[in-house]
């Protein structure tokens, strides 16, 4: 964009400027200017490399700090006699932890300690998951899962969204986190059917054994590898008549006076409860319905490859459209998919058919959640403004396992958990649709 400097009474005079739509710090002659030992001869770019070995990070941080514990609970049931709401309620704690993280880590990756934060947290998480591995105790119990919920914060999407922010710029950062995404579907087709391999033949606390050498050997060591802060875009710099780019908690507030904001929190709360309900229960719901153990296991690695295609069919064919276009078709799919999964008979191929079609929707969804932010309330501040939006969500992601299996302890079946999530998958569709009309 073409722009000339102010005079001291707010006429356009002087030499014509050239800016960009990142907002990076321009020139008279159109260069950038190097800012915190960016050189202003070379604009980063999120790499082949950079992304793909994030992604893989993310397929190994997913698949076991979070998709593995609905398995390794089902086994400790069997094995210790603990209840279900017992061992979810460890879970809810720990997610609770990574709500009230999910803010700071933002802002500390938005002050360049992304590589820090990231693989020091996957090398304690793996602690952690050995630790969990010699529990006996309840209370030991609820110790490691609060520990590994504050991990969770600084290791999965939310934290990697904003590396790659950081990396190119919030505007420029969309082709990243599509394909860190398209890396990141497949973490429940690779780790559910290994952790349950595993469970069968060492035991659930050998599996976590292993799943904490993945952690701190492959999580740990990629993102100590790949992220290099020296790399990250320049930071916008104000013109003498403007007003510096918000950071922080000012980036927070200014976005908290924007209606869309508050959209787009009722919209991934009312998400992270449907999400985060189905997750956790989804294992002993298919069981409930009639499937075995096999065919269970064989519907939930049907969800990863699934996500992969939706994003994959935005990458194609929505790769430049707004994403309050997107995200206002995508979040129809939710009742949708609820409704399928109460009333479509218990055979294999059909319930995959609809956790196929559920599993698409949520990879879209998760594209359309990490570029909501600066494409519908804001650019500045990227990381904390989105940590705040993450914080009640992981809140609710936290409360949900619990308070499901609650309700299905109080009902008898998951007809009432069902229809629960229902109730949250409309009013999904009621916060993106006001944020997108609002934005």
């Amino acid at each position: 964009m073409l722009r000339r400097r102010r005079d001291s009474k707010g006429q356009r005079r002087g030499r014509m400027w050239l800016c960009f739509n990142d907002y990076r710090t321009c020139s008279s002659q159109g260069h950038l200017l190097p800012e915190r030992g960016v050189k202003a001869s070379s604009i980063p770019a999120a790499s082949g490399w950079f992304i793909s070995a994030l992604g893989a990070a993310q397929i190994c941080s997913w698949g076991t700090l979070f998709y593995g514990f609905p398995l390794i609970a089902e086994a400790m049931r069997a094995d210790l006699g603990w209840s279900k709401p017992t061992l979810y309620g460890a879970a809810t704690f720990g997610m609770l932890l990574a709500g009230l993280a999910a803010y700071p880590v933002g802002a500390a990756i938005d002050r360049g300690h992304g590589r820090r934060l990231m693989s020091g947290a996957s090398i304690l998480a793996g602690i952690l998951l050995a630790a969990w591995s010699h529990v006996e105790s309840l209370v030991a119990f609820y110790i490691v899962l609060a520990a590994l919920g504050c991990m969770q914060a600084a290791t999965l999407y939310e934290p990697a969204f904003a590396v790659i922010a950081r990396r190119v710029g919030p505007l420029d950062a969309r082709k990243g986190i599509t394909a860190l995404t398209l890396w990141g579907g497949f973490a429940s087709t690779v780790f559910i059917p290994v952790i349950q391999f595993l469970i069968e033949t060492q035991g659930w606390r050998g599996a976590l054994l292993v799943m904490a050498g993945v952690n701190i050997l492959v999580c740990g060591g990629l993102y100590l590898l790949v992220i290099d802060p020296s790399r990250d875009a320049p930071i916008r710099a104000a013109e003498p008549d403007e007003t510096p780019p918000a950071v922080g908690r000012a980036a927070v507030a200014a976005a908290m006076r924007k209606p869309s904001y508050w959209g787009l929190m009722l919209a991934w709360v009312s998400y992270a409860f449907a999400f985060s309900s189905l997750t956790y229960h989804f294992f002993p719901l298919l069981l409930e319905r009639g499937l075995d153990s096999a065919g269970a296991v064989l519907v939930l690695t049907v969800i990863g490859p699934a996500q992969v295609v939706g994003r994959i069919l935005i990458r194609a064919f929505a790769a430049e459209a707004p994403v309050r276009s997107v995200g206002s078709v995508v979040v129809v799919v939710f009742p949708l998919a609820v409704i399928g999964f109460a009333f479509a008979r218990p055979e294999v191929l059909v319930v995959a058919g609809v956790a196929a079609f559920y599993g698409a929707a949520n990879g879209m969804i998760t594209i359309v959640r990490g570029m909501a932010v600066p494409e519908m309330v804001t650019r500045d501040g990227y990381g904390a403004v989105n940590g705040s939006l993450v914080a009640p969500m992981n809140i609710m992601t936290a409360l949900a396992p619990l308070g499901a299996a609650l309700l299905w302890q109080a009902s008898g079946g998951y007809g009432a958990v069902l229809a629960a999530i229902f109730i949250g998958s409309l009013t999904l569709c009621a916060g993106f649709w006001f944020a997108a009309a609002r934005s």
